[in-house]
């Protein structure tokens, strides 16, 4: 009893200085640990970190539609006072996601999905609602409990402690806030939807999409004995959900007398046009400090840079690049792929662990590669980095270690600037080609495996081609419907 008296007077006390407030998207009455100018703060630096080790994708048409629609949907929300940024990242995986004061991130990966400006717009909306209801925020108040003083001092001990403090969400607004602050989010989403003279049912189209998608990812994985599953954008959902559908018709019947814009298809046709699908193939970046201690190891064919002063030993297989105070390593392992396995599945098999936090695939040099946080564990106390490159039947794999961390020094940094610059050491051979979306009528008796047959892009043409179409796992095309092709 005297605990529990003690931890609501803790809890009393900061919400004295700190957490009751008004949520200004719902209008109720919460507690929360974080200022608006902390969330802000807090944001910037994730954004920092979010750029520093995904790349954005280069395409000014595709950057400024997303912008255009997001901001105008921000105009009508509870926070229009913010400064939003909408960011289109080349990442393939299909996936968006918000952090905290404005930050709204979608992948290209996602775009392929879509099929109308309508349900991108259900996609921005319902990551809107996530700012706007402080979603962050919230979660890590009610995950935090007891060690809320911890919390408390992370967010307000130093410089050092906003990168502490961003790794507490980032795994959550990549993932997902959990099924009610998601259906909340929708709900929202979907109010902005109507006042932005969108319809809100787009969001349940866009839902319907998704389903389609994990419905196949779970086929996959079955055939192929893989325990991973679709885990992004609203996987919270299941397919009828009868929630969602009150929530979204709520959202209608307020806003019944806004007008539902017409928009012309051909806009959101033209934008996507050419728009990257799968692999986007990029030369290492040439962003690092110095090429000084750039290592090359010409029997195994590859190099990389390594920080600037670092010790480099060669084990033959193993190389363990070692910063001066022994701080922090690198360790890198070149081996042969024994498993037909998505580098992502290779890295979390590997090293045992469920998830990777900011995980990520991409493609550098021609390589497929895939890289995240691994957790902390009894190994190691420190979350480590870890990449993964595939090179024909050769697996480099890379870790960077930290073990007394050194003030004011950005080792996750440090480590995405080596695993950018990893390059085969032979040759300049042109990078493959990236495949990329297009658009045709079809014509009469057009059917999905006739045009799957005439396109190289794997095992499962037909099923991706009527994914991306919106017709899986059945159905034909009309004579004069447009099409998405892969070129």
């Amino acid at each position: 009893m005297a605990y529990r008296i003690s931890l609501l007077f803790i809890l009393g006390a900061i919400c004295l200085v700190n957490g009751c407030a008004t949520n200004p998207a719902t209008g109720d009455a919460e507690f929360v640990t974080m200022s608006e100018s902390s969330e802000l703060e807090i944001g910037q630096e994730m954004h920092k970190k979010i750029l520093e080790t995904q790349p954005i994708y280069e395409d000014e048409k595709v950057t400024a539609y997303v912008n255009r629609i997001g901001q105008a949907l921000a105009k009508v929300g509870e926070r229009p006072e913010l400064t939003y940024h909408f960011t289109v990242l080349d990442n393939p995986q299909i996936n968006a996601f918000a952090l905290p004061g404005g930050y709204i991130y979608v992948n290209r990966g996602l775009l392929a999905y879509m099929h109308s400006e309508a349900q991108l717009a259900a996609v921005l909306a319902h990551e809107l609602g996530h700012v706007t209801a402080r979603h962050a925020v919230r979660q890590d108040t009610a995950r935090t409990g007891a060690k809320v003083l911890t919390v408390m001092s992370v967010l307000t001990t130093g410089s050092w402690a906003l990168g502490d403090a961003a790794s507490l969400w980032s795994s959550a607004a990549v993932m997902g806030y959990g099924r009610e602050m998601e259906l909340e989010a929708d709900g929202l989403g979907a109010r902005y939807l109507s006042k932005a003279g969108y319809s809100p049912h787009a969001m349940i189209e866009v839902i319907s999409t998704l389903k389609d998608q994990e419905k196949f990812t779970r086929h996959l994985n079955a055939k192929s004995g893989r325990q991973q599953t679709y885990h992004g954008l609203f996987s919270t959902h299941p397919r009828n959900d009868t929630r969602l559908k009150e929530v979204v018709d709520k959202a209608a019947e307020l806003e019944k007398h806004t007008q539902v814009m017409a928009k012309d298809p051909a806009e959101f046709r033209n934008t996507m046009e050419g728009l990257v699908y799968g692999p986007s193939y990029r030369r290492p970046e040439q962003n690092n400090p110095s090429e000084e201690n750039r290592f090359t190891h010409s029997r195994l064919g590859f190099s990389l840079v390594f920080p600037d002063e670092w010790q480099v030993t060669n084990a033959g297989h193993t190389i363990v690049a070692e910063a001066p105070d022994k701080s922090a390593q690198i360790h890198m392992e070149v081996t042969r792929r024994q498993e037909e396995l998505p580098p992502g599945n290779y890295l979390r098999k590997y090293y045992d662990v469920p998830l990777l936090m900011r995980s990520e695939d991409f493609s550098q040099a021609g390589m497929l590669g895939h890289t995240g946080i691994r957790p902390a564990d009894d190994k190691l106390p420190q979350p480590s980095r870890v990449a993964i490159f595939y090179r024909g039947s050769l697996i480099y794999m890379l870790q960077g270690e930290v073990n007394k961390p050194a003030p004011d020094t950005d080792y996750d940094k440090l480590f995405m600037h080596s695993i950018h610059s990893f390059a085969p050491a032979r040759g300049t051979a042109a990078l493959p080609k990236a495949k990329t979306i297009s658009y045709v009528q079809a014509s009469p008796g057009t059917t999905f495996a006739d045009i799957a047959k005439r396109m190289r892009i794997g095992r499962y043409a037909e099923e991706q081609l009527r994914l991306i179409n919106g017709y899986y796992p059945s159905g034909e095309p009309q004579e004069g419907e447009w099409l998405k092709i892969i070129k």
